[in-house]
This record gives C-alpha cells, structure tokens and sequence, in this order.
C-alpha cells in the first residue's frame, strides 16, 4: 500500500479515563466525553462518540472481554457450520427495554436492516452477510451465512453498531426517529437527549446481566479538554473520558483523581483528498509526507503518549510488520517534489473537529508545510459538521482517528481504504488495493494472510 500517498501521521495511543479515586457508590453517575453523539441508531454511524453511549443500550450476540477475546453475550453459543455458515443459540428470557423478550426475528431483523441502505455507516462489515441467508428454525436459534468465506466476520458481530440487536417493533413504531428513541437488551434504557448538553440513561432493572451500581447514568459531551479535567476536579463529573496529554499530569498528581491508561488500537492521521486536485498528484502527496515530522508532533502534542507505527494499523493490530520502514521526514526532498509537480505556492485547508489533540496536531502541521511553501488554513468543525464535511469530500487535508473494533487488519483497513467505503475520506481508489483487501478477509489465518497484509 502506498501509505505516503494518504497518510502522513500515523500515532497508535494510549486510552485514557480519569476517575474520582473513591469508589462510586451513589445514585446518578455523570460521564463527561469529548463529542456528543451523533444518533443513538446503531445502523446510523460509527463514530466513537455515539458507539460509547450505545455501549450502554444495546447488547450484541458475541462481545469481546476485558482481554480481547470473542464470547458470547446475547447468544448462548455459536458455531461454524461449514465455510459460510454460522449457528447461534440465544439466551432465553432476555427482555429489550420495551418488555418484549428477544427473539430470532430481531436478530434475523437487526441484520437485514444493517444490510440495507439504512445501515449505509456500516456497511463495511455488513456486506459480508447473504442476504437471503438467513434462517430461524425456532424462536431462539438464527442460522446467518456470509456470500463467502469470511475469516473476521464471527468478530465482527461484537462491533458496536453493526453487531447491535434492536427490537423490531420498537424500530418500525419510531420510524425515521429511531436515533433518539433507541430500545435495546443492555444495563441503561435511554430517557432524554438534550443536544449538546446531555443524554439521560436509567439503569433498566429487568436486565439480564449484573446491575449497574447507578439509578442514572448521564453523559455530558463537553468539547474543551481543560475544562472536562476541571469539571472532574470539582466533582461536577465523575468520570472523565478522552483525556489529553496535557492534563494527563495534572490528573495524576491529584490524590483525589485516578488515571486509568490502556495501551489502544487507535491510529490519529492526516489524510490527504487524493481525489481533488492538485492532490491526485501523488508527487504532491509524498510531498506533504515528508514535509510534516509525524515525530516531532508524537513528541510535542502528544506528549510521547503512544507511539509512531510505520503503517495505517497500529502495532497491537494482527499482522503489524515490525520490519516496515517507517515514514520520512526530509524538507528538501518536499520542496523538489512539489517543483516537479508544478505545485509550488499551493494555498490549502486543514479540516479537524474541536478535539484539542488533533487542533495541535493541525497547527503543527500548519507551521512545517509553510517551510515548504505550503499555506494551510485551518478549519475547526464541530464533530457532526466535520463527519457530515468529509462524506460530501470537499476537503484537502483532514485530521481523524480510526480505532479497529477488534485487532484483525480488516477491521483497520477495509473502512478507511476500500473504493467506494463511507468511511474512505481519504478517497483512494485502487483495484489492485481492493483486490487485496478482499483476499485478506477470506482465507484463513496463517502466513498467506499475514503476507497478504505485508503486502498492503
């Protein structure tokens, strides 16, 4: 893959929450996190803001535990049949919010609907389905096959989204509203969504699994970074996601904070529009490659939290190639190609959201392509204005993340560079790319797969 031509900065973090120390025992739990969410519709979108409060409605057949590996959650076991074909055996006497008891045509549902225009955000992992494979030969047992053989596709049904079991009726009756009136199988049932200021979930007593200590549950979308810790300090929240770098020692100094860190697969990057000109110029791109020091950014606004891969998967991702050269950073060999493009002078833009990392991330960038002769503005967008800005691709430049839901290279990659994916912001296009991607995603693991995604 020609990771210079669409990617210029790759870093793999560290997640970090921070937590009032004592153990909380009380009635409402307040969250606070960097973005509001965008719908509550598990077919909807797949960003993280609105994955992590349907985290909290929704349930999926198969989850991942604490160490990554595949169990099950609504469904009691599953198994392959044969190449295409899988059979999953529901828990019995599971209730959704609305009091119906999950059955297999919610399941069968959930998933015809992921696979119809309605589940256009995550098709990415929705189109490995058949969609005349589906069979329920009893109220509690669903029989799915993919249209080929699928070696990531058992994980993907743990991805929050795709994955999610919605009630059928509950659905149909709200129509085009579903967004802001989800019903699920999980430990909260939705209550009010003020936008941008707050959701309101109720720990929903008739849940299957272990009751959530807090009655309520609110989750506060607050932007500024500074101000999330502060609001933590105070006590106004109790637990604060998203916390950057530069709060990462004030947090940890606090006696009356806890800093929870864990090593992620998130990738933060800079894009390039590879189908808008002069950027369809791959010498302008490997241009605007070397010309940004990803190091010196990892260094300086990520504070040395994570590290730099040498690849768009992070390196806790299967088959990451520690053998790969990581980018370079060489300003006069940026100048000598943007001369032979004939793209000297060039004025562009750099679209980020308000998160405060990847602002940094942009002014950073900002100051080394003017070294190069290259004057970017910057351009701030709130998170649904940003998204909704990258899918119309009037952007140059773009600020993002990607964070496989399960550590396999398809989930790391087939979003983000597969022709025609809504998630494809950077627009490339290559068969020969989509050709491998594909041929990853069917043959087993082993040393062909790996060398597949090596060539990649």
């Amino acid at each position: 893959m020609k990771r210079s031509a669409f990617s210029v900065l790759a870093l793999a973090g560290l997640l970090m929450i921070a937590t009032a120390s004592v153990a909380i025992a009380q009635d409402t739990l307040t969250v606070a996190m960097a973005q509001d969410a965008k719908t509550l519709d598990p077919h909807g979108s797949n960003d993280l803001a609105s994955n992590t409060v349907m985290n909290q409605i929704y349930q999926n057949l198969l989850m991942l535990d604490s160490e990554g590996q595949l169990v099950p959650q609504l469904a009691e076991s599953y198994e392959q049949l044969d190449g295409r074909t899988y059979r999953f055996k529901l828990r019995k006497g599971v209730l959704f919010h609305n009091g119906e008891e999950l059955k297999a045509s919610d399941v069968v549902y959930s998933f015809k609907r992921a696979i119809s225009p309605k589940g256009s955000a995550v098709s990415t992992y929705a189109s490995a389905i058949d969609p005349e494979g589906f069979e329920t030969p009893d109220d509690y047992t669903v029989i799915i096959r993919t249209k080929e053989e699928n070696t990531p596709f058992v994980a993907s049904l743990s991805h929050v989204g795709f994955g999610c079991i919605i009630n059928e009726k509950a659905t149909e009756e709200a129509g085009d509203d579903y967004g802001q009136h989800p019903v699920g199988t999980g430990p909260y049932r939705f209550v009010s969504w003020a936008k941008g200021d707050r959701i309101v979930l109720e720990r929903f007593d008739k849940f299957s699994g272990p009751a959530p200590v807090a009655e309520t549950m609110v989750i506060r979308p607050i932007t500024e970074a500074t101000t999330r810790t502060i609001e933590l300090e105070t006590g106004a929240v109790d637990i604060a996601l998203d916390i950057t770098p530069n709060d990462m020692k004030r947090v940890e100094e606090n006696d009356d904070l806890r800093l929870l860190r864990k090593v992620g697969n998130m990738t933060s990057y800079i894009g390039i529009n590879t189908a808008k000109a002069p950027f369809d110029d791959i010498r302008v791109r490997r241009a605007i490659s070397l010309a940004i020091d990803a190091e010196g950014i990892c260094d300086v606004v990520f504070q040395g939290v994570g590290s730099l891969p040498n690849s768009p998967m992070s390196p806790g991702v299967m088959y990451y190639d520690d053998g790969q050269k990581a980018q370079g950073y060489d300003v006069e060999a940026a100048k000598k190609l943007l001369d032979e493009a004939g793209a000297t002078g060039m004025k562009i833009q750099i679209w980020t959201s308000d998160r405060k990392d990847r602002v940094d991330t942009a002014t950073f960038a900002q100051a080394m392509l003017l070294e190069v002769g290259i004057e970017a503005e910057i351009k701030v967008l709130e998170w649904g204005a940003f998204l909704e800005g990258l899918k119309a691709g009037q952007h140059d430049l773009f600020v993002l993340g990607w964070i496989p839901s399960v550590p396999d290279p398809s989930f790391a990659l087939d979003a983000c560079f597969t022709s025609g994916s809504v998630w494809n912001f950077s627009r490339v296009s290559d068969p020969s790319i989509d050709e491998l991607l594909k041929k990853g995603k069917t043959i087993p693991n082993g040393e062909e797969r790996a060398s597949v995604y090596g060539e990649l």
